[in-house]
């Protein structure tokens, strides 16, 4: 089955603005470049810079918790983070450095309602972790054609960011992905990557990207019209190499390269 990368994103701070990219070098038994580097944390989470370790979603600012983060526009260039918020100006810090993070958990505690504070904000990084949603979620892909058939069984359009997925892919038939088995591999431009889980999905999908308004019961409608409570899949980078957007993206043989899987079928 073959079908095309439509778009490639990063989210360089948990729960911020998604960023468009149109070239990802991926890297054998890594995560997607430059995604999910930092995350700030509501109150204490118990993370250790010294030990990092998976801490869930639910302890940082993410749209699960705190819709009206979609509202913040983001964008990261070098370890140098740009926020603005209508009303509350533009912060510009450099999150490589104590004093810049300190300075953007500061700003950001002037722009969310006190209401959705549970205690400081502190934004928290470490050298080599990724703060996923799952502890071994490298990359996560999203097929276009599913999006777009929820969306048409609801009777509304659905923002494919919604799901804030690093790959998406267009060209698959609908739900196509529901029937991939773990360990499938997938041609993504030059890079190869093996399925691991599907993307079993939460609240944060309620949320409109745009408006930071919770106007859309998405896993309602997974449950309820699809029968299950996934949209994309968690997939683990087995072979390094530059996907782009516009590269054909293949499942492959589970286990075999590419040309393996050509003599396989021929000889069948």
């Amino acid at each position: 089955m073959i079908g095309t990368v439509a778009a490639l994103y990063r989210h360089p701070v948990k729960g911020f603005t998604p960023e468009p990219v149109a070239v990802a070098a991926l890297r054998a038994h890594d995560d997607f470049p430059d995604d999910r580097l930092y995350a700030v944390e509501n109150g204490p989470s118990g993370f250790d810079p010294a030990a990092p370790a998976f801490i869930p979603k639910t302890r940082f600012t993410v749209l699960a918790q705190i819709p009206e983060v979609a509202r913040i526009r983001t964008r990261y260039d070098d370890g140098v983070f740009t926020a603005e918020a209508e009303g509350r100006g533009r912060a510009v810090c450099d999150l490589r450095t104590d004093a810049g993070r300190i300075a953007f958990a500061a700003w950001l505690e002037t722009v969310l309602h006190p209401d959705h504070l549970r205690g400081p904000l502190k934004v928290v990084h470490a050298p080599g972790h990724r703060f996923m949603d799952h502890p071994q979620g490298a990359v996560s892909i999203v097929n276009l054609a599913s999006v777009a058939a929820l969306g048409a069984r609801l009777g509304k359009t659905l923002d494919p960011l919604r799901f804030r997925a690093n790959v998406y892919v267009t060209g698959w038939p609908a739900w196509a992905e529901i029937d991939f088995d773990p360990g499938l591999r997938l041609r993504l431009g030059g890079a190869e990557v093996e399925l691991f889980k599907p993307i079993v999905r939460c609240v944060a999908t309620h949320v409109d990207p745009a408006t930071g308004v919770r106007d859309i019961e998405v896993v309602d409608a997974l449950r309820t019209l699809e029968g299950h409570l996934h949209c994309g899949f968690y997939a683990h980078v087995v072979e390094g190499g530059v996907a782009a957007v516009g590269d054909a993206a293949e499942t492959l043989v589970a286990g075999m390269a590419p040309d393996d899987a050509d003599v396989a079928e021929a000889r069948a």
